[in-house]
């Protein structure tokens, strides 16, 4: 199930702390910046409230981390989750099976990060876009979600993260400004 928090100005990152557990609340707490404990704090609620809702969990969960740093709920090997967040949106995706998921917002880029993280169908894609920008995103959303899911994080060949993938769900939300995928 797929929870999401478009309205960050209105979270009160103060309200959320006694909500996270321990654990998170020194993560949250560990952030420079307003917005990055606002997102740390959101994303765990949203959380929290897709574990009461599909499995009657009302504990605040405690993360085990897999061999690349893949957050795991401790007690809960066959629950799965993945979290993102950007500045417009935080989301999180509960599932029984793996997943992965990505959230950006739809902002310019430089043509050297395409040409990086880009196959040449993937950069006549973009460039053929009727607003290239978004579709960069997209595409980006897409190879990370991959990458989440997986548990490996950002990698040398991004090119060909996406060869022989599908099965995924992408929103482009143009009036908030942010793309997310998720791929189970």
């Amino acid at each position: 199930m797929i929870y999401l928090n478009d309205n960050l100005e209105s979270f009160d990152f103060e309200a959320s702390l006694p909500l996270l557990s321990a654990q998170r609340r020194e993560q949250a707490l560990q952030f420079r910046y307003e917005l990055g404990r606002k997102t740390c704090a959101a994303a765990y609620l949203l959380l929290r409230e897709g574990l009461q809702k599909e499995y009657g969990i009302t504990e605040p969960p405690v993360f085990e981390y897999g061999e690349h740093g893949k957050p795991m709920i401790a007690g809960h090997p066959d629950i799965h989750f993945n979290l993102s967040h950007c500045r417009e949106a935080v989301l999180c995706v509960v599932s029984d099976r793996p997943v992965g998921c990505d959230v950006e917002s739809i902002r310019e880029f430089h043509e050297s990060l395409v040409r990086y993280t880009m196959n040449d169908a993937e950069v006549r894609q973009i460039e053929q876009a009727p607003h290239p920008a978004a579709e960069f995103i997209r595409l980006w959303t897409m190879k990370e979600a991959v990458l989440k899911l997986s548990g490996e994080g950002i990698r040398d060949d991004l090119k060909c993260v996406l060869q022989g993938k599908d099965g995924f769900q992408t929103v482009v939300n143009q009036e908030k400004n942010y793309i997310y995928s998720i791929v189970y």
